[in-house]
């Protein structure tokens, strides 16, 4: 018979956890472990060698076993995500629906691109080639500033940095800068600049920034 308090490791009663990619919350897991633990999996998802493979996923596990979480990788009509649960709320494979007390408390993170690579290592490659042209061009404070918009474009929408819309520009400047790095004060006051010259390095159009 049935268990009604049951249901697979993807869903709960047909409520949606949380994307990662639209809160900066995540539930219980801060931005920086969400941040981790997306890049572990998007490494080991690419890696060829078997212990480099189990080293990612063994970090990838250790980190949410810090905040007594559990992760798996959902096929959802083709494209892989991520979710990332409470291991209290799992029994034997399954979730228990009525130990559920809040569906925001889990975190799904796609891992395929939208309208770019799916490829993240790729893309994390062509990112921090363009940061070195920047920094070769324009000296090492907006050097490290495209290196913070590298970090942010690859582990949040695993895209290059040059097609980042102006939304996502502002999401960088007005809240992923204040809360995951740590800018020094020369870097704060050419943020801005700094992103300018990313676009212009890669020879693309530069969106509005506001920030």
């Amino acid at each position: 018979m049935t268990d009604p308090n049951a249901t697979d490791a993807d869903g709960a009663a047909g409520k949606q956890p949380r994307d990662a990619t639209a809160d900066q919350t995540a539930g219980d897991l801060p931005r920086g472990v969400v941040d981790d633990v997306e890049r572990l999996t998007r490494l080991e998802r690419t890696a060829v060698d078997e212990n480099e493979i189990a080293a990612y996923e063994e970090r990838r596990d250790e980190l949410l076993d810090d905040h007594d979480f559990t992760a798996r990788i959902r096929d959802d009509d083709g494209d892989a995500v991520l979710v990332c649960h409470p291991e209290e709320w799992h029994e034997d494979g399954v979730i228990r629906t009525d130990r559920i007390e809040d569906i925001d408390r889990a975190v799904e993170i796609p891992l395929e691109g939208t309208a770019d690579p799916d490829d993240w290592e790729s893309v994390n490659d062509h990112n921090r080639d363009l940061v070195a042209a920047v920094r070769e061009a324009h000296g090492d404070v907006h050097g490290d500033n495209a290196a913070l918009l590298a970090d942010f474009a690859g582990n949040h929408y695993a895209k290059p940095m040059e097609s980042l819309t102006s939304a996502e520009l502002a999401e960088f400047g007005t809240e992923y800068v204040i809360r995951n790095a740590w800018p020094s004060e020369k870097q704060r006051d050419v943020l801005a600049e700094s992103t300018k010259l990313v676009f212009e390095t890669a020879d693309e159009p530069v969106p509005e920034i506001q920030f």
